[in-house]
């Protein structure tokens, strides 16, 4: 156990505390938990990367501790009606195609190796930005005068493509 996989499960820990504060409607601790695990997210891949602490433990955990969060944070979102539920259908699909086209080829015995794709990277650096807003908009009355629906549109115009990258690499590795 590392310390960069301690900090991790300390953000997997944080996911249902910042789900409560969004359900109970509470912004403010919300996006300072939210900030809080991206800070965490920051810090246990530099030591990792910088103090030689990887593992494969991490590598299997810290996304999940992102796409835990952002996934739980959009449904959120959605439920209260923060964001149209539109955008969280959107998001929740991708994820959760990538997650079952893996499984089906582990299934098959044709395991797929799922590498991070710039467009993946741009996604979520997207959805991170876009989550952050919604928060700090309903915690400090920030808005963006119309720029909302052009961010919710990209955020959606990048998850659709992000999903359409993974699911032709997966249909030529499988086809092979």
């Amino acid at each position: 156990m590392t310390i960069p996989n301690i900090i991790t499960i300390g953000r997997l820990i944080l996911v249902p505390f910042v789900i409560m504060m969004i359900m109970q409607q509470r912004w403010a601790a919300a996006f300072v938990l939210f900030v809080v695990a991206g800070v965490s997210d920051a810090i246990d891949g530099f030591i990792a990367r910088n103090f030689d602490m990887r593992s494969e433990l991490g590598s299997y955990i810290d996304p999940l501790a992102d796409k835990s969060l952002l996934v739980s944070i959009y449904v959120s979102l959605a439920v209260v009606g923060a964001i149209p539920s539109w955008l969280a259908i959107v998001v929740v699909s991708r994820d959760v195609m990538i997650v079952a086209a893996v499984l089906l080829s582990w299934v098959m015995d044709r395991p797929v190796a799922i590498k991070p794709l710039i467009v993946s990277k741009l996604n979520t650096a997207a959805q991170i930005g876009f989550a952050a807003f919604a928060l700090a908009a309903n915690a400090y009355g920030i808005e963006l005068a119309g720029l909302e629906d052009i961010a919710m549109l990209a955020v959606a115009a990048l998850t659709v493509a992000s999903a359409g990258a993974y699911l032709g690499g997966w249909l030529r590795h499988m086809s092979a």
